[in-house]
């Protein structure tokens, strides 16, 4: 059974940065797309970026491009998100996920979901 566990998330300042961890077990060829997911209070939850297959390739969606990084170190089965130059509205709980594709990964019906690590950004 795949098992997701989000770490890494707190406080931190404006533009500041944070590594979000996903450490992933039970890991199978369903898992192939692994995505980042964020849900700020009161908003949507929405999708933040993926990696899929391997050798990876990766997708960041443009609101956090150029500050989110996505990557993944198959030897620890993790997940990781690199972010930098956080801003208030990045505050969110963050989320990792896991499924066989990532096509229509922002519809967010990918299976396997951690319980999310928040992220708090203050000005």
């Amino acid at each position: 059974q795949v098992q997701l566990v989000e770490s890494g998330g707190g406080s931190v300042q404006t533009g500041g940065s944070l590594r979000l961890s996903c450490a992933a077990s039970g890991v199978t060829d369903d898992t192939k797309c692994m995505a980042w997911f964020r849900q700020a209070p009161g908003k949507e939850r929405a999708g933040v970026a993926y990696v899929y297959g391997r050798p990876s390739s990766t997708y960041v969606v443009d609101s956090v491009k150029g500050r989110f990084a996505i990557s993944q170190d198959n030897s620890k089965n993790t997940l990781y998100l690199q972010m930098s130059n956080l801003q208030p509205e990045d505050t969110a709980m963050y989320y990792c996920a896991a499924g066989l594709t990532c096509w229509n990964w922002l519809s967010g019906r990918l299976p396997y979901w951690g319980r999310g690590t928040q992220v708090t950004v203050s000005s």
